[in-house]
């Protein structure tokens, strides 16, 4: 087992940000640059693949170059490479990795290939000491998920969505409502500002069940633009945006505290993109301060994809010397539970 703090540079590409960091001892940046796509997406209205591929390969070389340099490290002074392998995009993730394994080549360092949402956990650890077990909401574009953490590095899910992720939902939304790409963060603002609220249904699922469902919320939102556009109606678009939010938040909150208390979590983090979302950070903070339940949010810079948050992850791996080999796979597929880091006697096998 390693016990050197080591220095990782963490390289992110999983979807239409470009990022390389450099991470000391799993927890103290040395620098976190992020290069976003979100200008040349927005007029197509979402993420184009190929698009998104194409703009990391023009830039990669050159965040590298930029983490590096504002870190105030050499190549040569690098622990290891810290690679995003997935879940993502796969022609996002290949310029990642190729990037990462021609660096660890080059510098005869181990390459580490990091589950994207392990990332998005441990950005918590960036900001304040995990204490297990613990309870991770995840929630972003393409992810909606409970995680149990009951130890480091050992993720277990217990709730996940079976169809949208909360912020697919929140740009189907933002669509309809004619909003721009990305739209989440039009929606809450919008709902921010609301005097009235168009009460919208919460899908609970089955009484014991922690995974989540917002396809039939955002039928209802659909359903009601069209009924306001058949009526000849004005449609009261910040009291939709309310309901449509507020039906959110009171889903996704409510089964994250009854999972940490079932669990008997010591804390529970926020993670991932839709983590920037105000009215949920407020909302979760009011219930977790009543509960008191220790809530870790981490900085809005560290809640969005950045390679910082992929070095934190890595580093759990690193201080184990599981490593990965020099053929590593882009894997959309990735599990995180099969991520996990392994036990001293199944990482020696």
């Amino acid at each position: 087992m390693k016990t050197e703090a080591g220095l990782i540079l963490a390289i992110e590409t999983s979807c239409d940000e470009t990022s390389a960091a450099v991470i000391r001892g799993g927890k103290e940046i040395l620098s976190n640059i992020v290069s976003s796509q979100i200008e040349t997406h927005r007029l197509f209205g979402g993420v184009v693949p190929e698009i998104a591929s194409r703009k990391h390969v023009e830039v990669i070389t050159l965040i590298i170059e930029q983490a590096l340099a504002e870190a105030g490290v050499q190549p040569d002074e690098l622990s290891a490479v810290a690679v995003t392998q997935g879940p993502g995009l796969v022609g996002a993730l290949l310029v990642g990795i190729v990037s990462g394994m021609s660096l660890a080549m080059a510098l005869d360092v181990p390459l580490i290939g990091t589950h994207h949402i392990a990332g998005h956990i441990y950005a918590n650890a960036l900001v304040q000491e995990l204490e297990y077990p613990c309870l991770a909401l995840v929630v972003s574009g393409g992810h909606t998920e409970l995680v149990l953490l009951e130890e480091e590095g050992v993720f277990r899910i217990i709730g996940r969505t079976r169809d949208d992720a909360v912020g697919e939902a929140y740009d189907k939304v933002a669509r309809a409502l004619h909003y721009p790409y990305p739209g989440g963060p039009h929606v809450d603002r919008t709902a921010a500002q609301a005097q009235t609220v168009i009460e919208l249904p919460r899908s609970w699922l089955e009484p014991d069940s922690y995974d989540f469902s917002f396809s039939g919320l955002k039928s209802a939102v659909l359903s009601a633009i069209n009924q306001a556009n058949m009526k000849g109606l004005e449609l009261d678009v910040p009291g939709l945006a309310r309901g449509f939010q507020e039906s959110v938040i009171d889903v996704v909150t409510g089964k994250a505290l009854r999972a940490a208390r079932e669990y008997g979590a010591r804390q529970l983090l926020l993670c991932g993109g839709v983590a920037a979302n105000r009215g949920l950070r407020a909302r979760l903070t009011e219930l977790c301060e009543a509960e008191g339940l220790p809530l870790l949010i981490p900085p809005h810079a560290l809640c969005t994809d950045n390679a910082a948050m992929v070095g934190a992850a890595a580093h759990l791996k690193w201080k184990r010397g599981q490593f990965d080999e020099l053929d590593l796979k882009a894997d959309p597929g990735l599990s995180l539970e099969a991520w996990s880091v392994k036990p001293p006697a199944a990482a020696e096998a």
